[in-house]
């Protein structure tokens, strides 16, 4: 008489041993990115890290969370999963950045119906690129395989970001004035923002598939849709250091109206002079394929400019120099006047 044999957990769909392989493939991308203040290893209960904090007079933590939303929805289409980890990382870098805090370590969590090694390793790819890009570590994640919960082919991906800045240095900032200067710096695309609008202008109205060609473009749906977040750090950090900016607005979901609002105090308006900067390609496209009005656009859409710097007029000139000396492309785009706390434009 035999015995049946009894219920596995790969019976329900979790595959342990792939996980292991999973994991096995990215130890290494996540080594690459560590420094001398990372204490443990990959695998570990949790991750370790010694932060520096001689050289700031009130050390605090600043931390911040995110997804890559419905992005992924083409990284899944394309079969390209090696860029979404690079949005992840630049995304809460810059949103970081505004209160001049950089970057110490991030950690990531993968959720997905069935575990496959190739593509968590393609992810783990960008997640350390990004890293390298903030120079910070990439110190542990999650990553956790739900039979049933997501569709096949599909996952989701967050990440947390934890850095360190001057207390004395952030209570400083924010001190925004009548007069103060708007300086925009490019954003490279899309970033992470507007894709549920995008879809359905692409795929269900115009009917596009993820390889056609657009000449507006000059390129296709899906290289264009890729095109990875900005990471603004290598080029701010050392603006960030100075005292030559009042405030950084980092556009993201809610456009240009509803990101710069916030480093407005009640009594002040942000005025923005349009034509000031070149609109790329992918919004002329989605404003005229789409006929989306341009309040809309504004307020969807970053429009061209990834991040606002608010300088005081007489460091204006200074901070442009900066820029230009690193081949920054940057552009003047409006002031501080006197207002009710909201952006207008002009």
């Amino acid at each position: 008489m035999t015995q049946d044999s009894g219920l596995t957990y790969r019976d329900s769909g979790v595959d342990i041993d792939r996980a292991k392989q999973a994991k096995e493939r990215i130890k290494e991308l996540a080594r690459s990115t560590f420094n001398s203040a990372v204490l443990s290893d990959i695998g570990a209960f949790a991750g370790l890290y010694r932060p520096d904090w001689s050289n700031l007079q009130k050390p605090v933590l600043v931390s911040s969370v995110d997804g890559v939303g419905t992005k992924l929805k083409i990284a899944f289409l394309t079969g390209i999963h090696n860029t979404v980890g690079i949005d992840l990382v630049a995304h809460c870098t810059n949103d970081i950045l505004v209160q001049r805090a950089f970057p110490l370590f991030f950690l990531d969590y993968i959720g997905t119906g069935k575990l496959e090694p190739e593509v968590i390793e393609q992810i783990v790819h960008g997640l350390a690129q990004g890293c390298s890009q903030s120079d910070c570590a990439l110190l542990g994640g999650e990553t956790a395989e739900m039979p049933d919960f997501y569709r096949a082919g599909e996952y989701d991906l967050v990440g947390f970001i934890v850095g360190l800045a001057d207390e004395s240095k952030v209570r400083e900032w924010g001190q925004v004035k009548k007069g103060d200067v708007l300086i925009g710096l490019a954003s490279s695309g899309l970033h992470t923002n507007g894709y549920s609008l995008v879809r359905k202008l692409f795929f269900e109205q115009e009917k596009l598939t993820i390889d056609s060609h657009l000449e507006e473009l000059g390129k296709t749906v899906g290289e264009e849709l890729l095109i990875p977040h900005r990471n603004y750090l290598p080029v701010i950090k050392e603006l960030i250091q100075s005292d030559d900016l009042k405030a950084l607005a980092h556009i993201t979901g809610g456009g240009i109206t509803g990101n710069l609002d916030r480093v407005l105090p009640d009594h002040l308006d942000a005025v923005i002079q349009r034509g000031t900067w070149e609109i790329l390609p992918i919004f002329r496209f989605i404003r005229e394929r789409g006929k989306v009005e341009t309040e809309e656009m504004y307020r969807t859409f970053n429009m061209g400019m990834g991040m606002i710097l608010v300088v005081a007029q007489e460091r204006a000139q200074r901070v442009q120099d900066f820029l230009a000396a690193r081949d920054e492309q940057f552009y003047l785009i409006g002031e501080i006047t006197d207002g009710s706390g909201k952006v207008l434009y002009r």
